[in-house]
């Protein structure tokens, strides 16, 4: 009996190690990859997960074949999960409530409308429903986080990484636009500094692009900027779980079974149990960041895997319209958060 037990011990331990050796050459090659594109963020400025992405696709050539394919695959899935479940770290419920009402209605009125233009301009634009859906919420909620989130529950098929990446890309692109000429718009408009905080947390794509464009104005919109753009990341939560629900009642045909438990992936489960830990007020600093710190660079590498499977050519080949969608849900959101504070103004 024991030396059946051994076997089997052993059998799971080479097992694991064969699995080990073929991931290593990719994961490994991603991480270096992404290590070069927070290197030249860090010195010459820019968004990191936009350089990940297009250093990324330089190295296209590696997953179409060699030992580096199975290394790719599970950066750009396994180790994209994990990333996004550590991004509970960055939300506290106590700051959420710190917002007031205004931005609260303003973000819940905001993004579902948003996902809503997208997938209705995206009609009019023919495309499918599932780009839309992921073009409304990178736009609504927080930009390639969101992307990446929502895009690991929508139903796949052979041009959903395509899709992710032109996603990613251009919502980067935008919001890195956002975040030079939003200042100045805030200006023209006459907004105070509240106004102003809400305005930057509310429209633009990217969490450091609005740390960005709220600090360059001044600490206070700073401030305002960074906690109204919380909240719109809190909204990936019910946002992912709403369309995870709707795909898995969509796949089985009715509703789901009794006793079937919760249809939601594992790695949403523990983006909600991180930001319940982490409003309890009982996680050290240190580990907070440290969580923090790992979601960031498991998100990069999942960015180089994803841009290795992806190749200009086929970005290329997308065509116009996505883009056109991007822009748009660009204008939708800013002019309708726009109005909002000049009609609450008044």
């Amino acid at each position: 009996m024991g030396s059946v037990n051994e076997y089997v011990v052993t059998s799971k331990v080479s097992g694991l190690r064969s699995q080990v050796v073929e991931i290593l050459p990719g994961f490994l090659m991603c991480f270096v990859v992404g290590m070069a594109a927070a290197f030249v963020s860090d010195h010459y400025g820019g968004p990191t997960i936009l350089y990940a992405v297009l250093m990324g696709m330089a190295f296209n050539y590696l997953s179409a074949e060699g030992r580096c394919v199975a290394g790719i695959a599970f950066s750009a899935k396994a180790v994209l999960r994990f990333g996004i479940a550590l991004l509970g770290a960055r939300i506290t419920i106590e700051q959420l409530l710190s917002l007031g009402f205004t931005p609260i209605a303003i973000v819940l009125v905001g993004v579902p409308a948003t996902i809503f233009c997208s997938i209705m301009c995206g009609k009019w634009l023919k495309l499918g429903s599932t780009q839309g859906i992921l073009s409304g919420a990178s736009v609504g909620i927080c930009g390639a986080s969101a992307a990446l989130a929502v895009s690991a529950v929508l139903p796949q098929d052979k041009n959903s990484e395509k899709h992710l990446i032109f996603t990613v890309i251009t919502v980067t692109a935008l919001s890195t636009v956002a975040m030079i000429s939003y200042p100045l718009m805030i200006s023209v408009l006459g907004f105070d500094e509240a106004e102003s905080g809400i305005f930057l947390g509310a429209t633009i794509h990217d969490v450091a692009q609005v740390v960005g464009a709220g600090y360059m104005v001044s600490d206070n919109v700073g401030d305002v900027a960074t906690f109204s753009k919380l909240l719109r990341v809190a909204m990936l939560v019910p946002v992912v779980v709403i369309i995870s629900i709707i795909v898995t009642r969509q796949k089985s045909g009715s509703l789901p079974m009794k006793g079937a438990g919760l249809p939601l992936p594992g790695f949403l489960i523990a983006f909600v149990v991180v930001v319940l830990c982490n409003s309890t007020g009982y996680l050290p600093g240190i580990i907070t960041e440290s969580m923090i710190e790992i979601s960031r660079w498991c998100l990069i590498i999942a960015m180089v895997g994803l841009g290795m499977k992806a190749s200009f050519k086929e970005l290329a080949e997308m065509g116009w319209r996505p883009m056109l969608l991007m822009v748009i849900n660009t204008l939708f959101l800013a002019t309708l958060v726009g109005t909002w504070l000049l009609l609450d103004g008044l």
